[in-house]
Formats: structure tokens, C-alpha cells, sequence
């Protein structure tokens, strides 16, 4: 499989192309600000041909330009119906001072937008560029937050996690459509069916593990005991049958998306791949330089 990716826009978030091969179909995961260049670049470099571009969740530094995007290459943007309207209206998921930096420009929604689906609801399974992809609801960050995973074609696993989970950390909760509490049920829901060696594609900063971030993220471990305190103990729909709290090490940071020094260019853009759990990879997809500072990032 190939994944290539890089930091996009002011809150460096990271947009993705996943595809079984070069020259193939791909799909795009979270075209966010000044993400077209880059990834016209990307396009042309590995020969792919777009099919579908998936949104994470509705926050404009991951779909910023998932309308132009979508335009460009004539398809659709897939999202959880919780999220769509952020398309349009950004503002609607934003405080005042982030709405603020919105600016004037015109907010069309994508020409062809396909809903993920709605609380309560079967998870769709997407066959989409060769790809089998299991769209997760996970919200918490916002109420349509969604991670993507799948298996690559050399039996490792991936998982496009957005702004639910980051490395050592997690996304804020505090603007409209957060909740803390279904957070905490997403994430045991992660930590209960993603193993140890899923390969996490985060919305900001490097790429870790699954095994990595139950042991050194507070979020999914008991302190000093390296197992999870939240647990899942049902199937299917998060928010079913949870029981446990994650440890009370939940500093907040107030420095954007960016914070901890992870979401830099040090590993943006590079051109190269990597074979890493069985995908090759380039730009943000890259082995784990460890976990943030302990606490929710403000993302």
C-alpha cells in the first residue's frame, strides 16, 4: 500500500493519499488549508488518480479545501452526516476568536457530498480505489468525528485517526459539538479493537502505534501501569456499555493545533517512502519520535 502525506495550513494538519500502488486510484483523506498544491504534487509524482476524498471530521483545517478538491478531480467528499454542515458553515463547529479567522470567503459546500451515515446507524464499509476501508464513528472532538481503518495488502493495519486520537494526546472537546465523555468512549473503543501494531495516521504531527500510545498516552493508560483504564466492553456503536475514566493527567495546551513540536515541516513533503507496518509511506506517515506532553491537545 501507499500512503503519502503532509502538513497543510496554519495548524499543520495533515492531509493523506492512500492507495493500493503507484498508478492507481487513491483516496484523499483531509484536504485542509493550501492542501491543493501539495497535493497536485503528490498526485503527479506517484501517478494516482483520485476517487473520493474522506473527511475525518468537519473542522476547516482538515476541509478546507476539500470543495475545490473535490471540483478538481470531479469527486466526492465522504462525512458523517453529524458533520456536514461544517462544509458550508465553519463557524458553526468554532469559538468566536477561531471563527473570527475564518475571514470572508465564500464557504460552498462540495459539489457531491456522500453521508457516512447517522447516529445510530450501521458503520458503512467503503470499497473505494481498491481499498477496504471501515469508517469508525468516534465522536467526542466533534460529533461526527470518524476514523478511517484498513489492512494493507502485506497484512498490517492503519488507522486515519483525525483528531480523536494524536500522539501521546487527544483532540480538545471544548468547542461546539465536543464532549469530553464520548471522547473517553471512543477512545476505549480504540484501545479495545485497534492491536498494537495498527500504524495511527493522526491529524497532527508524526504517525505512531497503537502499542505506543496505550503505554505512554494518558488518555489510554493507567498511569505507571501501562494499561487502559477506559474499557469497551460491548460491540458495534461507541457509547454502548463503557465503563472507567482515563487518568486525571489532562493538562490543556493553548498554542493551536501545533503544540509539542509535532506538527513541523521536519517531515513534510519529502518525496520519499517508507515501508513501515507494511505500507510504504512519505511526508507525516513516518515511524513515531515519541509522545507528546501528557494532556488533551488543542486541536
Amino acid at each position: 500500500m501507499l500512503v503519502a502525506g503532509f502538513p497543510a495550513g496554519a495548524f499543520q494538519a495533515n492531509c493523506y493519499l492512500l492507495a493500493p500502488g503507484p498508478d492507481r486510484a487513491c483516496v484523499i483523506v483531509d484536504p485542509g488549508e493550501d492542501a491543493g498544491a501539495p497535493l497536485g504534487r503528490v498526485v503527479a509524482e506517484h501517478g494516482l488518480t483520485p476517487a473520493a476524498i474522506l473527511a475525518t471530521h468537519g473542522h476547516p483545517d482538515h476541509v478546507h479545501a476539500a470543495a475545490d478538491t473535490a471540483r478538481a478531480y470531479d469527486v466526492p467528499v465522504l462525512i458523517r452526516s453529524e458533520d456536514r454542515r461544517l462544509l458550508s458553515m465553519p463557524w458553526l463547529g468554532l469559538n468566536d476568536e477561531l471563527a473570527a479567522g475564518l475571514g470572508d470567503r465564500p464557504w460552498p459546500e462540495p459539489h457531491t457530498v456522500r453521508e457516512l451515515g447517522a447516529d445510530g446507524e450501521p458503520e458503512p464499509v467503503l470499497e473505494l480505489a481498491g481499498l477496504r476501508i471501515e469508517a469508525l464513528h468516534t465522536p467526542g472532538h466533534t460529533a461526527g468525528s470518524t476514523v478511517f481503518r484498513l489492512a494493507t495488502g502485506e497484512g498490517g493495519q492503519v488507522a486515519l485517526t483525525g483528531d480523536t486520537l494524536l500522539p501521546g494526546s487527544a483532540g480538545r472537546t471544548d468547542l461546539p459539538g465536543g464532549d469530553r465523555a464520548a471522547l473517553r468512549r471512543s477512545l476505549a473503543r480504540l484501545t479495545a479493537t485497534l492491536p498494537d501494531g495498527t500504524v495511527l495516521l493522526p491529524g497532527h504531527g508524526p504517525s505512531t502505534t497503537m502499542g505506543q500510545e496505550k503505554t505512554s498516552n494518558p488518555w489510554l493508560a493507567a498511569e505507571g501501569r501501562g494499561t487502559a483504564e477506559l474499557r469497551y466492553t460491548g460491540q458495534g456503536h461507541p457509547g454502548q456499555r463503557y465503563a472507567g475514566e482515563p487518568h486525571a493527567g489532562e493538562a490543556h495546551a493553548d498554542n493551536g493545533h501545533a503544540d509539542n513540536g509535532h506538527a513541523d515541516n521536519g517531515h513534510a513533503g519529502r518525496g520519499d517512502t517508507e515501508e513501515c507496518g507494511g505500507a510504504d509511506r512519505s511526508g507525516p506517515a513516518r515511524p513515531p519520535r515519541g509522545p507528546a506532553a501528557a494532556g488533551e491537545r488543542r486541536s
